[in-house]
């Protein structure tokens, strides 16, 4: 059967008479792409695929980094098959030699994209990683008895650094089920509209199952006998879906991502602890939090024992530092909890009493930051759920990967550890605190313009700590905070990062040189003035002198602010309203109509706002 798959590409006569088909590698490229081109649709009525600038894109990038192994130095292989092929459909009259240089030029624009893709670890199969494996120890992928053989002696799965079994798990689902498509579009394509150069399924072939034929067609392209023998002898060496009951659990976070930020590719605060015991194995422990979190959501459960993946989610969301109980509890209760303190870091008790005590009133009133005082009244109310709550706390505490001291709860080292893997394992970004450091200024600030104050902070000190906290970093990252969302409804939260960081710290040369900056060039200004250190006052914008003063309209005084600036600004109000307005539409269109003042016309259209979601 392995014969008779894919025998009307024009391989035969592709490599007939071409110097290059006496390399093994090349005829292997050779049959990849011409056989990937003919599944994907490419007109074979020369007797060849006929490339598109669209399906070479498509096969560098997507197709044969799914289906194909290659070594390194074979690389360079696809693209010269490419080529080749481009110019023998042109020479059989089918292309032009306008066509003819924009699919050379996709080609080589692609080639780099191609070389990521196939040295991506996160595109690893287990045929293609297993091909790997028994190349690097000189095993002859065209011979499957050699092939088996490697794999009798192999003693188990060792992952590649940076990937888990369920990351080549997963990719080797998604690739089953692409080619599957793939295969079963072919065949219905030539049974619809049979191509003069003969099917290439075959009914004999699909007849064994579109499985079987994929798996053949891999074998072809990674190492012979692979998907016939990690299927049955050695399926413990590639485990399905099955050996992975954590996996439900991810699917839940990733639900909870999805719930806060919209998409999976928004990414998470590094957490600060990022500790690993080589003993302990993150599978197994993930599996016993899933089982936990399974169990929780019985009949018999307590009252918030369903929202346990939640509750996980959310501490590593918040930067994993600890949270409290009660306010947790609050939230869930619907109380006015203020929005800057619903993140705010708890300090965590040396000891504390085993059984759970609801904080007193005044303590509450601390952690929610309510406007009104907590009464003795409100803090019995609270207190059914807030016990509730700590049993909750308390059951997850069982798996060692949450505790809770007192009011106070959280992640521990190992359950930063879990939750992280299995955000990463449901493709989530989940970065690391190294990830995280070694990003551009950009990066960092549009990543923490979503996380909590504490996180946020944390993190932005780290990156220019790793940096050297020299005045270059500082420069980048003021820059930064001026234009990362400018024009959007999160630029006023991105200019917000700079109140978390500590202005005693900045280089007076960064801030200098920020005091012309349009947006951040009146904060610079204000640091540089409140230190006693020179500041050329004529250097900043207006623009920016309207920015500074409409990110502090906020409460009872920001009529009163307002006016006094309105009266030394040239033109007076109307100007400065117009200026305030042109700086940054968006949030001129929140603040100043709450004060009676008309936003001049015209505004931009809104930008929809990425919004976090409140706690059920």
């Amino acid at each position: 059967m392995a014969g008779t798959v894919l025998t009307n590409t024009g391989l035969d006569a592709f490599l007939d008479g071409t110097p290059e088909s006496r390399s093994p590698a090349y005829a292997r490229a050779a049959d990849a792409v011409l056989g990937l081109l003919s599944l994907r649709g490419a007109d074979r009525r020369t007797g060849l695929p006929e490339p598109t600038v669209g399906l070479v894109r498509h096969l560098l990038v997507e197709d044969v980094p799914a289906f194909v192994y290659a070594l390194p130095e074979e690389l360079t292989a696809y693209p010269a098959v490419l080529a080749a092929l481009t110019e023998r459909v042109r020479r059989a009259g089918r292309l032009n030699g306008k066509r003819q240089a924009r699919i050379l030029a996709a080609i080589d624009e692609t080639v780099p994209d191609f070389e990521r893709a196939m040295n991506d670890p996160g595109n690893l199969t287990w045929q293609r990683w297993y091909a790997s494996l028994l190349r690097a120890d000189g095993t002859d992928p065209a011979d499957a008895g050699a092939v088996h053989a490697w794999l009798a002696a192999h003693q188990g799965v060792t992952p590649p650094d940076g990937l888990h079994r369920a990351d080549l798990m997963n990719r080797s689902v998604l690739a089953d089920m692409v080619l599957a498509d793939v295969l079963t579009g072919a065949y219905v394509r030539d049974a619809e509209t049979p191509s003069p150069a003969g099917p290439l399924l075959p009914d004999a072939d699909v007849s064994h199952g579109v499985s079987r034929v994929a798996g053949l067609l891999v074998d072809r392209w990674t190492a012979e006998g692979l998907a016939e023998a990690l299927a049955g002898p050695y399926a413990h060496l590639a485990p399905g879906p099955d050996a992975f009951p954590h996996l439900a659990l991810a699917d839940t976070l990733v639900d909870e991502h999805l719930d806060y930020y919209g998409d999976s590719w928004t990414p998470l605060p590094p957490p600060p602890v990022e500790a690993h015991d080589p003993q302990r194995s993150v599978e197994a422990a993930a599996d016993r939090l899933a089982a936990a979190v399974d169990e929780m959501k019985g009949e018999d459960g307590g009252l918030f024992d369903g929202e346990a993946a939640h509750l996980l989610y959310a501490l590593y969301q918040r930067g994993s530092c600890a949270e409290s109980v009660a306010r947790r509890a609050a939230e869930f209760e619907d109380w006015p909890v203020d929005p800057r303190q619903e993140d705010a870091p708890v300090l965590v008790p040396a000891e504390a009493p085993e059984t759970y005590e609801v904080p007193s009133a005044e303590e509450l009133s601390r952690l929610c930051g309510t406007a009104v005082s907590v009464t003795e009244a409100d803090r019995g109310r609270l207190e059914a759920p807030a016990r509730a709550m700590a049993g909750t706390v308390d059951r997850l505490a069982e798996t060692g990967m949450v505790f809770r001291t007192g009011d106070a709860f959280g992640l521990t080292p190992e359950g930063i550890e879990v939750v992280r893997y299995l955000l990463r394992v449901g493709r989530v970004a989940a970065p690391g605190a190294a990830e995280v450091a070694a990003w551009d200024a950009p990066a960092v600030v549009a990543a923490a313009e979503g996380w909590s104050a504490s996180a946020a902070a944390r993190v932005l000190a780290d990156w220019l700590h790793a940096r050297g906290d020299g005045a270059e970093a500082w420069s980048e990252l003021l820059a930064a905070f001026g234009t990362v969302n400018a024009g959007t409804w999160e630029a006023a939260d991105t200019r917000a990062l700079f109140g978390f960081l500590d202005t005693g710290a900045m280089p007076a040369e960064a801030l200098r040189e920020a005091l012309a900056d349009p947006a951040m060039g009146a904060y610079a200004y204000e640091v540089l003035h409140a230190r006693g250190e020179p500041a050329d006052e004529a250097r900043v914008p207006r623009s920016a002198q309207a920015v500074l003063l409409l990110d502090r309209l906020r409460g009872a005084e920001a009529r009163t602010l307002l006016d006094a600036a309105a009266a030394d600004w040239p033109g007076g109000a109307p100007a400065l309203v117009r200026e305030m307005a042109a700086a940054d539409p968006h949030r001129a269109d929140r603040v100043l109509p709450a004060l009676g003042i008309d936003v001049p016309a015209p505004r931009k259209g809104r930008a929809r706002r990425r919004g976090r979601r409140r706690p059920r």
